[in-house]
This record gives C-alpha cells, sequence and structure tokens, in this order.
C-alpha cells in the first residue's frame, strides 16, 4: 500500500513535529502527576514519516514507547548525558534493528527513515498519557549552545 493510502485509510493528519498521526487510544482513568495536573493514565497514536521527513527534536513529561508496524526502518535520535544515541526500529533484530523501543522523559529526540526514501509506519504510547502542554520543540540556538559538540545532528533535526 502506497503512503497515501495509508494516510487516508487510518486518517492521518500532518503533526506539528514533522509527519502525520492520529490518537488511537486515551485512556478513561486520570492521575495526578507534578503539580496537581491530572493526566489520562495512557495515550496511543500511529504516526508515520514519509521520504525525507523528519521529525524535529522534541521533548514531552512521560516516557513514550515507539512500535515498528511496517515500512522503512525508522532511525529515532535522542540525546542523552550530553551525547547523540541512536536506535533503528525496524523487523530486522539480526542487524540490530527493534520492534519497540523506549524513549525517556524529558530527553530531545527526533525520528526520520534510516534509508531517506519509503515510509515508516509506527504507534507511539505515552504514559502519563500525552497532553500538548507538555510537549515542547526544540531550540536550534539554544540546544547547540547547550551541546556546541552535537551542532550536526542538532541541525538535521531543528
Amino acid at each position: 500500500m502506497a503512503s497515501k493510502d495509508l494516510i487516508n485509510k487510518l486518517n492521518l493528519q500532518p503533526h506539528p513535529e514533522g509527519g502525520y498521526y492520529r490518537e488511537t487510544y486515551r485512556s478513561e482513568q486520570t492521575l495526578t502527576v507534578a503539580e496537581e495536573k491530572s493526566r489520562n493514565v495512557s495515550t496511543a497514536i500511529y504516526y508515520m514519516l514519509e521520504d525525507s521527513d523528519r521529525s524535529r527534536f522534541h521533548r514531552i513529561q512521560s516516557d513514550e514507547l515507539w512500535f515498528f508496524h511496517q515500512g522503512e526502518p525508522l532511525e529515532i535520535i535522542f540525546l542523552k548525558d550530553g551525547e547523540a544515541h541512536t536506535i533503528i526500529l525496524g523487523n530486522d533484530i539480526a542487524q540490530g534493528q527493534l520492534p519497540q523501543a523506549k524513549i525517556e522523559a524529558h530527553l530531545w529526540f527526533g525520528s526520520r527513515i534510516k534509508s531517506g526514501s519509503g515510509y515508516s509506519l509506527v504507534s507511539c504510547t505515552v504514559a502519563p498519557g500525552f497532553d500538548f502542554s507538555d510537549f515542547e520543540m526544540a531550540d536550534k540556538v539554544l540546544l547547540q549552545q547547550q551541546y556546541p559538540h552535537l551542532k550536526e545532528v542538532i541541525e538535521q533535526f531543528t
């Protein structure tokens, strides 16, 4: 199936960080988190990138699990302990790809199709549940000041 067909069939919409998404689950149960904020216990989305699309560096206030469905392997880049780290989400486990990966809360991260062409369809779950008020896009200048040795990767994902 072509990526445009998947976008239509799954009713995906443009995402502010890049790519396409649709929320598929938001738990009815809630919990109270820091600063007395109420959050759903868990949320889930479909997420898709096409060709040279990128998920620009952003961070959220909860852990996020990523699950690979189909298409090309997805490269997830995250900044932790002052360094850039890479996870390849895909189904070729023998080649080091992972069908599932965790991005810790508060880390800057982004993603792209490893080969730069085709599409990648994944799902993401967040617990406590995602809320756009917890979503922060990276500022290139500030991130490069914080991590001057990572200028090239920051340039690619901001």
